[in-house]
Parts: C-alpha cells; sequence; structure tokens
C-alpha cells in the first residue's frame, strides 16, 4: 500500500537488487516506483544504465476519475518556477546510502522533468500512464525540445474497446511530433477489480513496428524493433510549423512543461553503428524497410470479453492459492458465459504449460491442479484443457420443481464440453424444509401469483430458491475438494450481468453473491455475442443453443406445455420480468454513468433516439428505469466483485460513486418530464394542424 513507509522501502531494496543483479548492465532500463522526497510522495519513473541512477522523473498528472484515486497516494509534482535558484540548481534526490552506495558510490540522483541527453547524441525522455491522455501531454513539448525517445511505463487497465483508444493517442501523438514511442502497459490482476492487459508497442513516427498481445497468462513478454534516429529528426525537420514551435519553445527556454533540461550522460552510448544489431545479451535484431509496418491486433469486443476475464481468473486462482472455482450453472446465458471464461482461462494455461514446461505457467499450473507432489509425475503439465478444468472447475445444476429439462440438458453439455466436474442436485428438499418453518410460525403458506398468491408471496417464493442456491453453493465449494481426494477450497463463481446489476434485476444474497463475478461488468448484448464466438473458437456447439434461448430466471411454475418435453423452454422470462429490454438497459446504463445523465436530461436524449415512441411513451420508459435504479440501488453494497469491462459498470465499491439510498418518487424530476411531455404533444398537434390547413 502506498501510503505505508515499507513500500517505500521495499522498493529502493528491489531497485538495489535488479543492479546487483546485472539487470541494467549494457541497458538503459525505466523503472516505476514510488518515491519520498522532501517529506512528499511522488510516483516516479527511475531511469538507470550501468548500475547508476541517471534520473528519477516524477509524475505531474495524477490518474482520479473512474477506477483510480491516485491523489490519495502522490502529489502531483510541480517544478519551481524557471527564473528560481532551485530551478537553475538542479534537484537531487538522496538514494539509500546501505542500498547504492556500493554502486559507483552513488547516494544522489537528479530529480525532476529532465531528460537524458547521451554521449551518441541521442535523448531520451520519458512521461508516465496518465499524462499520455491529458490535453498537454509532457510529449509535445518533450518532441519539440528534440527528443528522440520517449517511453511510458503505465499502468492501464482493460476495458472493452479501450485499446482503439490507447493506439490513436500514440500512433496520433508521433504522427503529430515526430519520434520514437515506447509503451510499456502492466499485465495481470491488481488485486482487484481490475485487469491490466499488457499490449507494449513501439510506435515511430506514427507507425507501429511491434505490438505485444492484449491477453496473455504470462506475466512477461519483451518486443524489440530496430529505428534509425535519423528518421525521427528527418520527419520532424520535414514539418515547417513544427520548427517554428520548436524554436518559440527554445527561446523561451524553462516556459512550458516543467521547464524540462538535460542530464548529460557523457559515459552512455545507445545507438549502434551501422550494422551493430546485436545487443549486448545476443538478441539478434532485425530492422524494418521505411514505409514496412507492424499489423496492428486488436480483438473484437466478444473476444475481449472471454479472454480478459479469463486472464484475471488465472491470477485469483493461482495467487490466492485455492484449488480451483465452483459455479452454479443453470444452463441459461449468464452462467455458462462464466463457463465459458473458465474453459478459455483452462485453453490459455495448458497452451502455455505444453509450450514451456519448465516455465513459471506450467509451475503455476501444477501447484493449482496439485500435481507438484513428490508422487507426480516430473513436468507434468495438462494433456488438454479438459484434463486441466477437469481438476480445477467444478460445475452444479441446482434445480427445483420449477427447472426445465433444457436448461438441466445445456448445463449438462456445457460441463463436458469444457471438462468440468458437474454435478445435478435438486434443492426442493430445501426449499420446503424452509417453507415448513414459516408455516409452523405463522400459520399461512405462501403461493405463486399464477396459483392465487400476492406479489409478495410470489417474490418470496423465487427468492428462497435463489439464496438457497447460495448457501448450497458455498457448502459444496468448502466440500468438494474434500470430496474427491484433495486438499485445499474453491473460489465460489458468480454469473450476473452488468445490465441486471443496473437495474436491481438480482435477489441479493442469490447465486448473485459469490467471491468473484467475471461477467458482472459485461452486457448482456456482448455476451451472447461471445458466447456464439466461443461456441466456433473453442468447439463449444452448446454454445449456440444457450445463446439463441429466451433469458429465464426458472423461479415460477412453467404454465402449460408438456412436462416430459426435454426441448421446452420456460414460460417465465426477464424481460418480461424487468419491464424492459437488455439493449434498452445498455442505453440506460451509458447514458446514466458515461453521459452522466439524470432523470431530465436522459428523457431528453432519448426523445432524439427514440424518435418513433411518443413524447409520454419515453418519460414512461425513463421513469420505469429510475423507479427500479432507486428501489435497487443498495443491492450494489455488496455486490460481488466483478471484472471490470464496462465504464457503465455500477459498481458502487469504487466505480459509481452515486449514492445508494435514492427517494423512489423523484418527484421534482418526474414532474419536469411529465411537463415536457406534455409540453412535446401539445407542439406536435399544433404542427399537425399547422400542415393540414
Amino acid at each position: 500500500h502506498f501510503l505505508e513507509s515499507d513500500t517505500y522501502t521495499h522498493c529502493w531494496e528491489s531497485l538495489a537488487e535488479l543492479l546487483d543483479r546485472g539487470a541494467t548492465d549494457g541497458l538503459l532500463c525505466d523503472f516505476g516506483m514510488p518515491v519520498l522526497h522532501g517529506g512528499v510522495r511522488y510516483n516516479c519513473r527511475v531511469l538507470c544504465h550501468n548500475r547508476r541512477v541517471l534520473l528519477v522523473r516524477p509524475k505531474t498528472a495524477m490518474a482520479d476519475n473512474g477506477n483510480y484515486r491516485e491523489s490519495r497516494y502522490f502529489t502531483s509534482y510541480r517544478p519551481p518556477p524557471a527564473s528560481s535558484a532551485q530551478q537553475q540548481q538542479q534537484q537531487q534526490v538522496l538514494l539509500p546510502a546501505n542500498l547504492f552506495a556500493k554502486f559507483h558510490g552513488q547516494t544522489r540522483a537528479p530529480f525532476g522533468l529532465h531528460c537524458l541527453s547521451l554521449a551518441d547524441g541521442t535523448t531520451v525522455g520519458c512521461e508516465s500512464c496518465e499524462e499520455l491522455w491529458t490535453p498537454r501531454s509532457p510529449h509535445i513539448d518533450m518532441a519539440l525540445r528534440g527528443v528522440d525517445i520517449i517511453g511510458n511505463g503505465s499502468g492501464s487497465h482493460h476495458e472493452l474497446r479501450k485499446l482503439d483508444a490507447r493506439l490513436d493517442l500514440m500512433v496520433g501523438a508521433t504522427r503529430k511530433c515526430g519520434g520514437v514511442y515506447l509503451y510499456a502497459n502492466q499485465r495481470g490482476c491488481d488485486g482487484g477489480r481490475l485487469y491490466y492487459d499488457g499490449c507494449a508497442m513501439i510506435v515511430c513516427n506514427g507507425r507501429v513496428l511491434a505490438q505485444a498481445k492484449q491477453f496473455d497468462v504470462r506475466d512477461v513478454e519483451v518486443v524489440t524493433a530496430t529505428v534509425d534516429l535519423d528518421d525521427v529528426r528527418s520527419y520532424r525537420a520535414s514539418i515547417p510549423s513544427l520548427g517554428i514551435q520548436a524554436a518559440d519553445l527554445n527561446a523561451s527556454a524553462g516556459v512550458g512543461t516543467g521547464g524540462c533540461g538535460f542530464v548529460r550522460c557523457d559515459d552512455v552510448v545507445l545507438a549502434g553503428g551501422p550494422g551493430s544489431n546485436v545487443t549486448s545479451d545476443g538478441i539478434r535484431l532485425h530492422p524494418r524497410p521505411e514505409g514496412s509496418d507492424e499489423g496492428i491486433r486488436l480483438h473484437k469486443p466478444e473476444e475481449e470479453c472471454c479472454l480478459g476475464p479469463a486472464c484475471w481468473l488465472w491470477d485469483f486462482l493461482r495467487r490466492s492459492g485455492a484449488a480451483g472455482f465452483f459455479l452454479p450453472l443453470s444452463g441459461g446465458a449468464d452462467s455458462s458465459a462464466t463457463a465459458t471464461i473458465v474453459g478459455a482461462m483452462c485453453h490459455m494455461v495448458t497452451e502455455a504449460a505444453r509450450d514451456d514446461p519448465q516455465g513459471e505457467v506450467a509451475a503455476e499450473c501444477r501447484r493449482v491442479c496439485r500435481m507438484d507432489g513428490d508422487d507426480a509425475p516430473p513436468l507434468w503439465v495438462p494433456t488438454d484443457p479438459q484434463d486441466m478444468a477437469s481438476r480445477v472447475f467444478h460445475t452444479a445444476f441446482m434445480g427445483t420443481a420449477n427447472s426445465s429439462e433444457a436448461t438441466l440438458s445445456r448445463a449438462k453439455r456445457l460441463g463436458e464440453a469444457i471438462g468440468s466436474y458437474h454435478l445435478s442436485i435438486k434443492i426442493d428438499l430445501m426449499v420446503d424444509a424452509i417453507l415448513k418453518v414459516f408455516q409452523l410460525t405463522t400459520g399461512k403458506m405462501p403461493q405463486f401469483s399464477s396459483r392465487g398468491g400476492s406479489i409478495s408471496e410470489d417474490l418470496a417464493l423465487q427468492n428462497i430458491q435463489a439464496r438457497l442456491r447460495m448457501v448450497t453453493a458455498y457448502l459444496f465449494a468448502q466440500l468438494l475438494p474434500w470430496v474427491r481426494g484433495r486438499n485445499g477450497f474453491l473460489l465460489v463463481l458468480g454469473s450476473a450481468n452488468v445490465d441486471e446489476g443496473l437495474r436491481g434485476y438480482m435477489t441479493k444474497y442469490d447465486c448473485s453473491s459469490a467471491d468473484l463475478n467475471p461477467i458482472g461488468a459485461i452486457s448482456k448484448n456482448d455476451l451472447k455475442r461471445m458466447l456464439l464466438w466461443a461456441a466456433d473458437e473453442y468447439d463449444f456447439g452448446v454454445l449456440k443453443d444457450v445463446a439463441s434461448a429466451p433469458p429465464t430466471a426458472e423461479l415460477r411454475p412453467i404454465e402449460g406445455g408438456d412436462d416430459g418435453d426435454a426441448t421446452q423452454e420456460h414460460t417465465q422470462t426477464d424481460e418480461e420480468d424487468m419491464g424492459m429490454t437488455y439493449e434498452e438497459l445498455g442505453l440506460y446504463g451509458r447514458l446514466r454513468k458515461i453521459s452522466r445523465c439524470g432523470p431530465v436530461s436522459m428523457y431528453r436524449k432519448l426523445c432524439v433516439t427514440w424518435s418513433h415512441l411518443s413524447p409520454h411513451d419515453v418519460a414512461a420508459k425513463v421513469k420505469r428505469f429510475f423507479y427500479y435504479y432507486s428501489i435497487n440501488r443498495h443491492k450494489m453494497c455488496t455486490i460481488t466483485p466483478a471484472y471490470h469491462a464496462e465504464a457503465y459498470s455500477p459498481d458502487d465499491n469504487r466505480f459509481d460513486l452515486r449514492q445508494f439510498l435514492y427517494p423512489t418518487s423523484w418527484k421534482r424530476q418526474f414532474a419536469v418530464i411529465d411537463a415536457m411531455a406534455d409540453a412535446a404533444c401539445v407542439d406536435n398537434i399544433e404542427h399537425a394542424h399547422m400542415k393540414l390547413n
């Protein structure tokens, strides 16, 4: 934690260990770490070469929106005025003498918004993460000052379609300003809801020269490219307007972003001469001809929905010490999507383990699968993804008298396709026992509405089934390893999507309550597209049946039809229960969170979007949504930690910071909407009369 002084001490210790191991021998390395300087906590880049700290560069723009609250921990660095004595005399940061004095006797290092000027004429600068996204990014002034290479050590989390924006920023920046942009992003789970999706890149003059994978279970991937820095200088010199702005900036040195100066490194040589395409550690680099371009790889949203959460789950599984996952598998789209993501995880891990049986992924796989003991085959790896799934993935269909044969069949077939340890459980005995206790206590027995009961009775009967599934899930998750003669525990997976969370269409403490939810921030429509993609990608043919089936909770009795028909779908449907479609929910969510709309502004926008509806129809839909949003908002306070994938996630714990108690009547807002709808109808009538006349 960045508020703990231990973290700062351990970071210096880790940096010293890296230097001691020779990680920077012959390499210019850019490390990210927190630094305490002058009694202030800064988020810094630390540039090192040949076991020496060349520069500590503090971050100037904090990430304080969405998932981030960086200013809780760090202060944005503000350089002294250019005219001050402090600016004229380069700031120095003290290095822990007990750790760094053995390296060239170094006890201090330059501190500030500087760049490096190397002995061969190469200039190197860096910015950090959020600074790339700001209107006045530091790379602009660096480019105008002639900096050849700009690095960005980033911590950018995955979000659907976000990689497109990252690419646009880097390609656009180097196309406009020229230069080489080195982008390195973290890969892996942050210990919470975020997954950092790697995808390191090298971009030069608007062209992508190298790109790492976006999703992978390996922690580290290195990409390389050979560039001719003369191409950068020639590119910039060919843009007259850039030259004018560069001359203006140099004439007013000290003004601009941080008054950046240069730290001279007269013993550091970065550029190689003609034909020097082999690094000191023997890596042969291959130059690209001018005009060639790395094919940019962008995943489709349905692929992102599957691969991102799969990597996230693998990080949780290997770091938590758990023996696997347990999933209540209903045979519907949501739980099937969660199961598919685990299946994809098994595919990715198995492939990586078989590619390198002595690697870190294979070692973690053996430990998680409990195949690392003395009696296990040496360097064991799964024979196929189903082999791994059979060891770590446990699924159960928890049926009642209200469940259909169609969902039972789909759950069983999907479990077999993935390779999970699958069970079919009947929980009617538990439901009957709870209701019997209620009847003995009150003398009354609730009934479903279709059988003469009230709405309250109907909801209570649905909710008790859902909540007992949660209790059953945790019982089996704790004891199934014991049943199978293994040690450990299972993490329970949830399967409530982002649209249902927004609407509150879930039972509090039902199967949506779990340890982790890989689909909690993914929309229903994206999940269905993911199921169809995965059906072909992993040969899970049953997913096509799942995707085409109408979403249903199966908590009420099936009305009509043939009880023996295995293909019969349940008569209860989610969209009918909710009073709105999943497509509408996605639109409400984007307007509510991304566009920051209240009831009135949402009504105004939807009157344009839904121009085929009357103003009163639009008003009714908006008011219905906000009514259910307000009465169910409290459910977000106990929502299962979910993989963050969608920008309109209603997760109350960290992302959506709105309160959880709202007045359900929305008196002022609804009154304004009604008045606007009435006025619009009058205008429409008058307009129609004018056309007739």
